[in-house]
């Protein structure tokens, strides 16, 4: 028997997505934040044709993050995943994604700044993938300090619990969109999920801070947060695309408060410190660049939580000598 011609030339569901993204200039347009939904949905799911989902990340790619359309692939990664506070698990104050891929980073130094928050009674989940970078991962700095990263989502709220911070990977987090981000091998070009991946906030912490490698992504992302009315959020241009402040230089730190309205300050360069320790030296107790970048760092954190601006680097600094105590 003979395949019916008007079934074989059925078009693909999945189809009207990749053809709204790319008609062409004057005809294309950015997803709603409903379709985006969908469409990451179908994709996560399984329901796309491989040529269709690297079609739809480039394409996605080409005509530039919007903020709608955004909101709508964190929403569809946060549905598929799970996202939410484990049930009997404690709210988590601070919200730290780590998905950094530069290529001139070398230790973690803003991991040091979360451990030191979260000694300080702040509850701290980091997630990410630092897969593509060519420096420390924080996998690796964690072995390298006696921690290890979560086994999953129960095992993440257990060390909150137990020590105030917990790194979940996102190959743990959401296996589906770890493989998506690792199409960057494939590619080339990493993609706007990316950029979703950094805006999860798997455990609804209240507050959050962000790095992004260029400012022109800073207003994306504080406007995506907006939209998934997300409490509090920090952005800076930080190094490697990590939340991370360097103290050589002045830096800008921009933030959406659900409550106040957005912002942002300049925060100032801070005192160097010449002899350099590595990370194990650093969080014992030796100071260098990488403890003056750690301080710095957790002046972000601790902005991010609602400290003002300028009374975070002084509170910053007594956090640091107190992380041992």
């Amino acid at each position: 028997m003979r395949p019916d011609p008007a079934a074989t030339l059925e078009e693909h569901r999945f189809a009207a997505y990749v053809r709204t993204l790319g008609r062409g200039p004057g005809r294309s347009r950015a997803l709603t934040r409903e379709e985006a939904r969908d469409a990451l949905s179908m994709v996560l799911h399984g329901e796309a044709d491989p040529h269709q989902v690297g079609a739809f990340l480039m394409l996605l790619r080409y005509r530039g993050e919007d903020a709608s359309e955004m909101a709508g692939l964190v929403d569809a990664a946060r549905a598929h995943m799970g996202a939410g506070l484990p049930s009997g698990t404690a709210p988590v104050d601070l919200d730290w994604p780590s998905y950094g891929a530069g290529r001139t980073r070398g230790a973690p130094w803003f991991l040091l700044a979360a451990l030191a928050l979260a000694r300080a009674g702040h509850r701290v989940l980091m997630h990410g993938s630092n897969e593509f970078s060519r420096g420390t991962t924080v996998p690796e700095g964690l072995q390298a300090l006696g921690m290890r990263p979560a086994e999953n989502r129960a095992d993440a709220a257990g060390q909150l619990d137990q020590m105030g911070f917990a790194y979940l990977p996102l190959e743990t987090l959401s296996p589906a969109l770890d493989t998506l981000l690792g199409l960057r091998r494939l590619l080339g070009l990493r993609s706007p999920l990316n950029t979703a991946a950094r805006l999860l906030n798997p455990f609804d912490a209240r507050a959050g801070v962000d790095g992004v490698f260029h400012p022109a992504y800073i207003a994306l992302h504080l406007a995506t947060a907006s939209l998934l009315d997300r409490q509090r959020l920090v952005v800076v241009k930080g190094g490697g695309g990590e939340a991370e402040r360097t103290p050589a230089k002045a830096v800008a730190a921009h933030w959406f408060d659900r409550a106040h309205g957005s912002g942002e300050a300049t925060l100032p360069p801070l005192p160097s410190l010449d002899a350099e320790a590595d990370l194990v030296q650093a969080w014992h107790g030796a100071d260098g660049p990488g403890a003056a970048t750690a301080i710095a760092t957790v002046a972000l954190g601790l902005i991010a939580l609602g400290v003002a601006p300028d009374a975070a680097d002084a509170q910053a600094a007594e956090v640091w000598r107190s992380r041992h105590d």
